[in-house]
């Protein structure tokens, strides 16, 4: 693909490729055109190259550090490669090969007119309610339970690792920064502000390194400056898995409940988001990656804690009372969808994929890569 394409770019790698689908009024709208997109991408690089997508959020065996090739730029955006490769050498190139789904979100203009509740303030607010709750998401929408062993050992031994995550990108052993942020959802200014704190104490080296589940975003560029002058234009949620099950993308009932929970946190009260809390919030998104769900425990702002699965469904329990009332049944559809997840562990994704591609990961990812291309091409 050209290097000007408008929808599809590279990420850190030469091979690892991004999708950036319009803005629609629904997420069977967005993900249908993803699903466009990636089909324009698996007949074009098999056409030229014979090349296939890898459809999972772990990576393909590796053969070594020259499998994680860093994208090049010249001119005007070679800054884009010095970037690359000061991450490479901070996080480690396996890291970067970690593949997922970003969920941007934002009100509608007639919503945001009719509540008289001021923009920036309504983002706020939900982001940091986000923070609290977000973790929800990844224990429904984790599924990359398995690795090959070279993810985790040079050369490659091998055969597959299960480590008891139902998400690795998003446990323990995903990609974060090297310290549990603590941000400030007072102002926008105020965010902003803590941010730069984060630079200003060598913690990361711009706003963009800071690997967090959450994040407010402006229209247009994606600065700091331009959030503070222009405002809030919409949330960004980071921790949904690649889906093998919905062919390498995502299954839109995924989306459409991450915006319930943006629409249940707007309306709960503000939560106290201590520096204690905050950083506790890190640690429940990567408990809520856990395989086990009764192994790990959510702590909430209050104190309180009781196990991934227990909280997620007195959530949940939460989020029907508060859409009873709204029209059509839909939202009830999608939460009782959801938590068939957690009433009944064998139909998560992650149980699906560990019982369907576990045991030989890298010989049945690669059939289905190529089951994909070939489906892309009918």
């Amino acid at each position: 693909f050209p290097a000007d394409h408008p929808r599809i770019v590279r990420d850190f790698c030469e091979n690892q490729t991004e999708i950036n689908t319009r803005v629609w009024p629904s997420a069977e709208e967005a993900v249908a055109e993803l699903e466009a997109l990636n089909a324009d991408m698996l007949r074009e690089i098999a056409a030229k190259n014979g090349e296939l997508l890898w459809p999972f959020s772990n990576p393909p065996p590796l053969g070594g550090f020259e499998d994680v090739m860093p994208a090049k730029f010249t001119g005007p955006r070679a800054g884009k490669s010095a970037y690359r490769d000061y991450l490479a050498a901070k996080y480690g190139r396996y890291l970067m090969t970690y593949c997922g789904i970003h969920v941007n979100f934002s009100f509608g203009e007639r919503l945001l007119a009719a509540s008289g509740v001021d923009r920036n303030a309504l983002y706020l607010h939900v982001a940091s309610e986000a923070v609290v709750w977000g973790w929800i998401v990844v224990a429904l929408t984790a599924a990359s339970p398995v690795a090959d062993s070279s993810l985790f050992l040079l050369g490659g031994g091998g055969g597959d690792v299960f480590s008891g995550f139902a998400s690795l990108r998003c446990g323990d052993l995903g990609y974060w920064n090297h310290f549990a942020p603590v941000n400030d959802y007072s102002s926008v200014k105020a965010y902003a502000d803590a941010i730069r704190g984060h630079v200003r104490r060598g913690l990361i080296a711009a706003p963009s390194e800071l690997y967090y589940p959450v994040r407010l975003k402006p229209r247009g560029a994606n600065r700091l400056e331009t959030l503070e002058s222009e405002g809030i234009d919409h949330l960004e949620l980071r921790c949904v898995d690649l889906n093998p099950l919905a062919g390498g993308l995502v299954d839109a009932r995924d989306i459409r409940f991450a915006q319930l929970l943006f629409l249940w946190c707007a309306a709960r009260p503000q939560a106290r988001l201590t520096e204690l809390a905050q950083v506790q919030a890190v640690r429940n998104f990567k408990n809520a990656a856990r395989y086990d769900l009764d192994l790990a425990d959510i702590t909430l702002p209050d104190g309180s804690s009781a196990s991934v699965r227990d909280t997620g469904l007195r959530l949940l329990d939460s989020m029907e009372r508060f859409f009873a009332d709204f029209p059509r049944g839909e939202a009830a559809d999608i939460i009782a969808f959801e938590r068939g997840k957690l009433e009944r562990p064998e139909s998560r994704y992650a149980a699906q994929v560990l019982g369907r591609f576990g045991g030989t990961f890298a010989e049945k990812g690669l059939a289905l890569a190529r089951k994909l291309t070939e489906d892309a091409n009918v």
